[in-house]
Protein backbone atom coordinates (compact mmCIF):
# COMPACT_ATOMS: atom_id res chain seq x y z
CA UNK A 1 0.00 0.00 0.00
CA UNK A 2 1.33 3.31 -0.82
CA UNK A 3 3.04 5.85 1.65
CA UNK A 4 1.49 9.45 1.67
CA UNK A 5 3.08 12.55 3.17
CA UNK A 6 0.09 15.07 4.09
CA UNK A 7 -0.26 18.39 5.60
CA UNK A 8 -3.31 20.58 6.62
CA UNK A 9 -5.14 22.68 8.76
CA UNK A 10 -7.32 21.92 12.05
CA UNK A 11 -10.47 23.79 13.44
CA UNK A 12 -8.18 25.76 15.32
CA UNK A 13 -6.07 27.22 12.27
CA UNK A 14 -2.92 25.05 13.54
CA UNK A 15 -0.68 23.33 10.49
CA UNK A 16 -0.29 19.44 11.48
CA UNK A 17 1.26 17.08 9.02
CA UNK A 18 2.05 13.16 9.22
CA UNK A 19 2.55 10.19 6.74
CA UNK A 20 -0.40 7.63 6.00
CA UNK A 21 -0.44 4.40 3.91
CA UNK A 22 -3.72 4.48 1.97
CA UNK A 23 -4.83 3.46 -1.65
CA UNK A 24 -5.00 6.54 -3.37
CA UNK A 25 -4.94 10.36 -2.47
CA UNK A 26 -9.08 10.10 -1.81
CA UNK A 27 -8.83 8.36 1.05
CA UNK A 28 -6.50 10.28 2.30
CA UNK A 29 -9.01 13.39 1.84
CA UNK A 30 -11.74 11.17 3.87
CA UNK A 31 -9.62 10.58 6.54
CA UNK A 32 -8.92 14.46 6.85
CA UNK A 33 -12.19 15.62 6.19
CA UNK A 34 -13.86 13.10 9.02
CA UNK A 35 -11.19 14.47 11.28
CA UNK A 36 -12.78 18.36 10.32
CA UNK A 37 -8.87 18.85 8.98
CA UNK A 38 -8.70 21.24 5.63
CA UNK A 39 -6.14 19.76 3.48
CA UNK A 40 -3.04 21.71 2.29
CA UNK A 41 -1.05 19.24 0.65
CA UNK A 42 -0.72 15.32 -0.37
CA UNK A 43 1.53 13.63 -2.21
CA UNK A 44 2.88 10.26 -2.16
CA UNK A 45 6.05 9.68 -0.89
CA UNK A 46 8.57 7.68 -3.15
CA UNK A 47 9.86 4.22 -1.82
CA UNK A 48 13.27 4.78 -0.28
CA UNK A 49 12.56 7.57 1.69
CA UNK A 50 11.27 5.28 4.53
CA UNK A 51 12.35 5.33 8.07
CA UNK A 52 15.18 2.96 7.38
CA UNK A 53 16.98 6.15 5.49
CA UNK A 54 16.06 8.78 7.65
CA UNK A 55 16.85 7.53 10.81
CA UNK A 56 20.67 7.38 10.37
CA UNK A 57 20.43 11.17 10.20
CA UNK A 58 17.35 11.46 13.08
CA UNK A 59 17.96 8.27 14.78
CA UNK A 60 15.51 8.20 18.19
CA UNK A 61 17.02 8.09 21.51
CA UNK A 62 16.94 6.89 25.02
CA UNK A 63 15.58 10.61 25.73
CA UNK A 64 12.74 10.46 23.34
CA UNK A 65 11.41 7.37 24.62
CA UNK A 66 11.60 8.95 28.11
CA UNK A 67 9.40 12.10 27.11
CA UNK A 68 7.42 9.70 25.10
CA UNK A 69 6.23 7.79 28.13
CA UNK A 70 6.44 10.56 30.04
CA UNK A 71 3.87 12.44 28.19
CA UNK A 72 1.85 8.88 27.97
CA UNK A 73 1.60 8.26 31.12
CA UNK A 74 0.36 11.70 32.08
CA UNK A 75 -2.56 11.49 29.50
CA UNK A 76 -3.53 7.82 30.41
CA UNK A 77 -3.58 9.29 34.32
CA UNK A 78 -6.24 11.96 32.71
CA UNK A 79 -8.35 9.27 31.09
CA UNK A 80 -7.17 9.91 27.98
CA UNK A 81 -7.95 6.23 25.53
CA UNK A 82 -4.35 4.60 24.10
CA UNK A 83 -5.68 5.63 20.60
CA UNK A 84 -6.37 8.80 21.31
CA UNK A 85 -2.64 8.98 23.17
CA UNK A 86 -1.33 7.83 20.39
CA UNK A 87 -3.35 10.06 18.08
CA UNK A 88 -2.35 13.42 19.99
CA UNK A 89 1.64 12.36 19.91
CA UNK A 90 1.80 11.30 16.47
CA UNK A 91 0.49 15.21 15.74
CA UNK A 92 2.77 17.11 18.21
CA UNK A 93 6.02 14.77 18.15
CA UNK A 94 8.77 16.95 15.93
CA UNK A 95 11.27 14.47 15.30
CA UNK A 96 10.19 13.09 12.14
CA UNK A 97 11.80 9.46 12.42
CA UNK A 98 9.86 9.21 15.69
CA UNK A 99 6.42 10.71 14.53
CA UNK A 100 6.29 8.06 11.52
CA UNK A 101 7.23 5.57 14.12
CA UNK A 102 3.96 6.68 16.23
CA UNK A 103 2.00 7.00 13.08
CA UNK A 104 2.16 3.64 11.96
CA UNK A 105 1.65 2.03 15.67
CA UNK A 106 -1.58 4.12 15.74
CA UNK A 107 -2.24 2.54 12.29
CA UNK A 108 -2.02 -0.69 13.83
CA UNK A 109 -3.90 -0.24 16.91
CA UNK A 110 -6.80 1.41 14.69
CA UNK A 111 -7.27 -1.97 12.99
CA UNK A 112 -7.05 -3.71 15.99
CA UNK A 113 -3.98 -4.86 17.16
CA UNK A 114 -2.91 -4.16 21.05
CA UNK A 115 -0.12 -1.63 21.77
CA UNK A 116 2.65 -3.97 22.40
CA UNK A 117 1.78 -5.94 19.20
CA UNK A 118 1.96 -2.52 17.16
CA UNK A 119 5.60 -1.63 19.03
CA UNK A 120 7.01 -4.89 17.81
CA UNK A 121 6.90 -4.31 14.51
CA UNK A 122 9.07 -1.31 15.63
CA UNK A 123 11.60 -2.87 17.30
CA UNK A 124 14.76 -0.74 16.00
CA UNK A 125 13.06 1.72 18.14
CA UNK A 126 11.20 0.90 21.07
CA UNK A 127 13.39 -1.19 22.95
CA UNK A 128 12.50 -4.40 24.46
CA UNK A 129 12.28 -3.77 27.90
CA UNK A 130 9.80 -1.11 26.70
CA UNK A 131 7.91 -3.60 24.99
CA UNK A 132 7.73 -6.13 27.32
CA UNK A 133 6.50 -3.88 29.86
CA UNK A 134 3.68 -2.48 27.94
CA UNK A 135 2.65 -6.14 27.27
CA UNK A 136 2.22 -6.43 30.72
CA UNK A 137 0.73 -3.57 31.67
CA UNK A 138 -2.00 -4.62 29.04
CA UNK A 139 -1.91 -8.03 30.82
CA UNK A 140 -2.62 -6.85 34.23
CA UNK A 141 -4.65 -3.38 33.69
CA UNK A 142 -2.30 -0.89 34.82
CA UNK A 143 -0.79 0.40 31.31
CA UNK A 144 -0.48 3.91 33.23
CA UNK A 145 1.52 3.04 36.02
CA UNK A 146 3.86 1.02 33.48
CA UNK A 147 4.14 4.34 31.34
CA UNK A 148 5.22 5.69 34.63
CA UNK A 149 7.96 2.91 35.62
CA UNK A 150 9.26 3.59 31.92
CA UNK A 151 9.57 6.93 32.07
CA UNK A 152 11.44 7.76 35.00
CA UNK A 153 13.55 3.92 34.11
CA UNK A 154 14.50 5.96 30.92
CA UNK A 155 14.75 9.09 32.84
CA UNK A 156 18.11 7.46 34.63
CA UNK A 157 19.22 6.31 31.90
CA UNK A 158 18.97 9.51 29.67
CA UNK A 159 21.31 11.19 32.97
CA UNK A 160 23.93 8.65 33.06
CA UNK A 161 24.13 8.62 29.28
CA UNK A 162 24.51 12.32 29.70
CA UNK A 163 26.98 12.16 32.24
CA UNK A 164 29.29 9.72 30.65
CA UNK A 165 29.23 11.88 27.32
CA UNK A 166 29.97 15.32 29.76
CA UNK A 167 32.54 13.59 31.17
CA UNK A 168 34.99 12.77 27.81
CA UNK A 169 34.21 16.04 26.22
CA UNK A 170 36.96 17.70 28.05
CA UNK A 171 39.94 14.85 27.44
CA UNK A 172 38.19 14.74 24.03
CA UNK A 173 38.60 18.28 23.49
CA UNK A 174 42.35 18.15 24.69
CA UNK A 175 43.43 15.45 22.78
CA UNK A 176 42.10 17.13 19.32
CA UNK A 177 43.91 20.38 20.39
CA UNK A 178 46.71 18.45 21.06
CA UNK A 179 46.93 16.76 17.73
CA UNK A 180 45.91 20.22 16.16
CA UNK A 181 48.99 21.80 17.93
CA UNK A 182 51.35 18.86 17.10
CA UNK A 183 50.43 19.34 13.09
CA UNK A 184 50.84 22.81 13.21
CA UNK A 185 54.38 23.03 14.79
CA UNK A 186 55.39 20.19 12.29
CA UNK A 187 54.05 21.89 9.45
CA UNK A 188 54.39 25.14 9.77
CA UNK A 189 56.77 26.37 12.54
CA UNK A 190 59.65 23.27 12.27
CA UNK A 191 60.53 23.75 8.60
CA UNK A 192 61.02 27.91 8.72
CA UNK A 193 62.83 27.63 11.83
CA UNK A 194 65.41 24.82 10.44
CA UNK A 195 65.70 26.64 7.26
CA UNK A 196 68.39 29.11 8.93
CA UNK A 197 70.48 26.05 9.18
CA UNK A 198 70.74 25.10 5.98
CA UNK A 199 73.15 26.68 5.08
CA UNK A 200 75.06 26.67 8.23
CA UNK A 201 76.83 23.51 7.95
CA UNK A 202 75.65 22.11 11.43
CA UNK A 203 74.81 19.18 11.06
CA UNK A 204 71.03 18.18 12.40
CA UNK A 205 70.47 16.20 15.52
CA UNK A 206 68.85 12.66 14.96
CA UNK A 207 65.94 14.00 17.18
CA UNK A 208 65.58 16.78 14.31
CA UNK A 209 66.36 14.80 11.24
CA UNK A 210 63.10 12.70 12.78
CA UNK A 211 60.92 15.59 13.42
CA UNK A 212 61.79 17.05 9.84
CA UNK A 213 60.91 13.92 8.00
CA UNK A 214 57.65 13.67 9.61
CA UNK A 215 57.05 17.28 8.75
CA UNK A 216 57.91 16.87 5.38
CA UNK A 217 55.92 13.18 4.84
CA UNK A 218 52.97 14.89 5.99
CA UNK A 219 53.31 17.94 3.79
CA UNK A 220 53.58 16.21 0.86
CA UNK A 221 51.28 12.90 1.86
CA UNK A 222 48.36 14.69 3.61
CA UNK A 223 46.00 13.25 1.51
CA UNK A 224 47.41 9.63 2.03
CA UNK A 225 47.79 9.67 5.43
CA UNK A 226 44.17 11.06 6.16
CA UNK A 227 42.80 8.49 3.74
CA UNK A 228 44.63 5.79 5.92
CA UNK A 229 43.13 7.43 9.29
CA UNK A 230 39.91 7.56 8.01
CA UNK A 231 39.90 3.85 6.53
CA UNK A 232 41.34 2.89 9.76
CA UNK A 233 38.32 4.16 11.80
CA UNK A 234 35.75 2.65 9.43
CA UNK A 235 37.47 -0.16 10.32
CA UNK A 236 38.02 -0.48 13.90
CA UNK A 237 34.40 0.90 13.91
CA UNK A 238 33.08 -1.81 11.94
CA UNK A 239 34.92 -4.71 13.94
CA UNK A 240 33.66 -3.24 16.87
CA UNK A 241 29.91 -3.25 15.79
CA UNK A 242 30.71 -7.43 15.04
CA UNK A 243 29.92 -9.66 18.07
CA UNK A 244 33.84 -10.68 18.75
CA UNK A 245 35.08 -6.95 17.79
CA UNK A 246 32.21 -5.89 20.68
CA UNK A 247 32.77 -8.76 23.24
CA UNK A 248 36.62 -7.84 22.71
CA UNK A 249 35.82 -4.17 23.30
CA UNK A 250 34.21 -4.85 26.24
CA UNK A 251 36.49 -6.92 27.51
CA UNK A 252 39.28 -4.61 27.46
CA UNK A 253 37.38 -2.07 28.85
CA UNK A 254 36.74 -4.33 31.92
CA UNK A 255 40.77 -4.68 32.20
CA UNK A 256 42.07 -0.82 32.15
CA UNK A 257 42.16 0.61 35.90
CA UNK A 258 40.62 3.75 35.36
CA UNK A 259 37.56 3.02 33.21
CA UNK A 260 36.67 -0.29 34.77
CA UNK A 261 34.97 0.93 37.98
CA UNK A 262 33.05 3.10 36.38
CA UNK A 263 31.72 0.42 33.62
CA UNK A 264 31.19 -1.71 36.42
CA UNK A 265 28.82 0.54 38.44
CA UNK A 266 27.35 1.67 35.25
CA UNK A 267 26.12 -2.28 34.59
CA UNK A 268 25.23 -2.29 37.94
CA UNK A 269 23.35 0.49 38.53
CA UNK A 270 21.07 -0.76 35.34
CA UNK A 271 20.79 -4.08 36.16
CA UNK A 272 19.25 -3.22 39.75
CA UNK A 273 17.04 -0.99 38.19
CA UNK A 274 16.10 -2.64 35.31
CA UNK A 275 15.23 -6.21 37.10
CA UNK A 276 13.60 -4.05 39.77
CA UNK A 277 11.44 -2.42 37.54
CA UNK A 278 10.45 -5.49 35.56
CA UNK A 279 10.10 -7.67 38.89
CA UNK A 280 7.51 -5.09 40.00
CA UNK A 281 5.56 -5.31 37.10
CA UNK A 282 4.99 -8.44 37.13
CA UNK A 283 7.61 -9.88 35.17
CA UNK A 284 9.01 -13.21 36.03
CA UNK A 285 12.50 -13.86 36.97
CA UNK A 286 13.76 -15.86 33.92
CA UNK A 287 12.28 -13.82 31.15
CA UNK A 288 13.45 -11.06 33.21
CA UNK A 289 16.74 -11.92 33.52
CA UNK A 290 17.27 -12.62 29.65
CA UNK A 291 15.63 -9.05 29.35
CA UNK A 292 17.96 -7.57 31.71
CA UNK A 293 21.35 -9.02 29.97
CA UNK A 294 20.31 -6.80 26.68
CA UNK A 295 20.76 -3.70 28.30
CA UNK A 296 23.80 -3.94 30.95
CA UNK A 297 25.50 -2.59 27.63
CA UNK A 298 28.77 -4.60 28.34
CA UNK A 299 28.55 -8.24 26.71
CA UNK A 300 30.72 -9.91 29.20
CA UNK A 301 28.64 -8.86 31.88
CA UNK A 302 25.54 -9.89 29.81
CA UNK A 303 27.28 -13.00 29.11
CA UNK A 304 27.87 -13.18 33.00
CA UNK A 305 23.95 -12.48 33.46
CA UNK A 306 22.76 -15.67 30.96
CA UNK A 307 25.10 -17.89 33.09
CA UNK A 308 22.75 -17.08 36.39
CA UNK A 309 20.03 -17.45 34.49
CA UNK A 310 20.61 -21.00 33.86
CA UNK A 311 21.30 -21.27 37.36
CA UNK A 312 18.15 -19.98 38.60
CA UNK A 313 16.95 -22.65 35.43
CA UNK A 314 18.50 -25.25 37.96
CA UNK A 315 16.85 -24.23 40.87
CA UNK A 316 19.12 -22.17 42.53
CA UNK A 317 18.87 -19.01 44.17
CA UNK A 318 19.69 -15.61 42.55
CA UNK A 319 22.46 -14.22 45.42
CA UNK A 320 24.60 -17.11 45.03
CA UNK A 321 25.12 -16.95 41.36
CA UNK A 322 25.46 -13.44 41.47
CA UNK A 323 27.97 -13.78 44.63
CA UNK A 324 30.18 -16.51 42.29
CA UNK A 325 30.18 -14.52 39.09
CA UNK A 326 32.20 -11.63 40.57
CA UNK A 327 31.70 -9.02 38.22
CA UNK A 328 29.16 -6.86 40.20
CA UNK A 329 29.92 -5.33 43.37
CA UNK A 330 30.29 -7.26 46.74
CA UNK A 331 26.93 -5.10 47.95
CA UNK A 332 25.03 -6.39 44.85
CA UNK A 333 24.86 -10.20 45.99
CA UNK A 334 24.55 -9.00 49.57
CA UNK A 335 21.45 -7.21 49.32
CA UNK A 336 19.66 -9.52 46.72
CA UNK A 337 19.96 -12.00 49.81
CA UNK A 338 18.29 -9.58 52.06
CA UNK A 339 15.40 -9.35 49.40
CA UNK A 340 14.89 -12.54 48.72
CA UNK A 341 15.02 -13.43 52.83
CA UNK A 342 12.44 -10.97 53.08
CA UNK A 343 9.91 -11.17 50.20
CA UNK A 344 10.79 -7.88 48.60
CA UNK A 345 13.32 -8.05 45.87
CA UNK A 346 11.85 -5.29 43.90
CA UNK A 347 12.19 -2.77 46.40
CA UNK A 348 15.86 -4.01 47.87
CA UNK A 349 16.63 -3.96 43.82
CA UNK A 350 15.61 -0.63 43.34
CA UNK A 351 17.31 1.12 46.32
CA UNK A 352 20.21 -0.59 45.41
CA UNK A 353 19.82 0.95 41.99
CA UNK A 354 19.34 4.52 43.57
CA UNK A 355 22.90 4.21 45.76
CA UNK A 356 24.53 2.93 42.67
CA UNK A 357 22.96 6.20 40.37
CA UNK A 358 25.10 8.11 43.10
CA UNK A 359 28.18 6.09 42.62
CA UNK A 360 28.58 6.73 39.40
CA UNK A 361 28.40 9.91 39.62
CA UNK A 362 31.54 9.32 41.94
CA UNK A 363 33.12 7.17 39.74
CA UNK A 364 32.59 9.40 36.59
CA UNK A 365 34.29 12.37 38.49
CA UNK A 366 37.18 10.46 39.73
CA UNK A 367 37.97 9.09 35.91
CA UNK A 368 37.57 12.57 34.41
CA UNK A 369 40.30 13.82 37.24
CA UNK A 370 42.45 11.31 36.21
CA UNK A 371 41.82 11.50 32.92
CA UNK A 372 42.79 15.07 32.58
CA UNK A 373 46.15 15.29 34.22
CA UNK A 374 47.23 11.88 31.72
CA UNK A 375 46.45 14.26 28.84
CA UNK A 376 48.17 16.95 29.93
CA UNK A 377 51.31 15.32 30.88
CA UNK A 378 50.97 13.74 27.23
CA UNK A 379 50.43 16.58 25.45
CA UNK A 380 53.20 18.11 27.83
CA UNK A 381 55.75 15.50 26.57
CA UNK A 382 55.20 15.75 22.85
CA UNK A 383 55.33 19.42 22.61
CA UNK A 384 58.38 19.38 24.78
CA UNK A 385 60.24 17.06 22.71
CA UNK A 386 58.93 18.92 19.19
CA UNK A 387 60.49 22.19 21.21
CA UNK A 388 63.85 20.13 22.47
CA UNK A 389 63.82 19.07 18.99
CA UNK A 390 64.26 22.85 17.45
CA UNK A 391 66.57 23.97 20.05
CA UNK A 392 69.22 21.81 19.38
CA UNK A 393 70.60 22.63 16.45
CA UNK A 394 70.96 26.08 17.89
CA UNK A 395 72.76 24.37 21.32
CA UNK A 396 74.96 22.50 18.34
CA UNK A 397 75.85 25.46 16.60
CA UNK A 398 76.82 27.54 20.30
CA UNK A 399 78.76 25.15 21.02
CA UNK A 400 80.71 24.89 16.89
CA UNK A 401 81.34 28.41 17.62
Amino acid sequence: MPLFEYKAMNQSGESIGGRYNAKNRNEIMQMLRSKNYHPILIKEVAEGTNISTLSAFNKVKIKDIAVFARQFHAMLNAGVTIIQCLNILRLQTEKPVFREVIEKVYESVQKGSTFSEAMKEHRNVFPELFINMVEAGEASGNLDAIMDRMAFHYEKETKIQNKIRGAMIYPIILAVVSVVVVIFMLVAILPTFLSMFEGSGVTLPGPTRFLLGVSNGIRQYWYLILFVIIALIYLIHRYINTEEGRRKFDGFKLKIPVVKNTVIKVSTSRFTRTLSTLLASGIPLLPAMDIVSKIVGNRIIAEGIQSVKEDLRKGYDLAGPIHRLKLFPPMVDSMIRIGEESGSLDDVLRRTADFYDEEVDVAIQKMTAMLEPLMLIIMAVVIGFLVIAMYLPMIDMMQTI
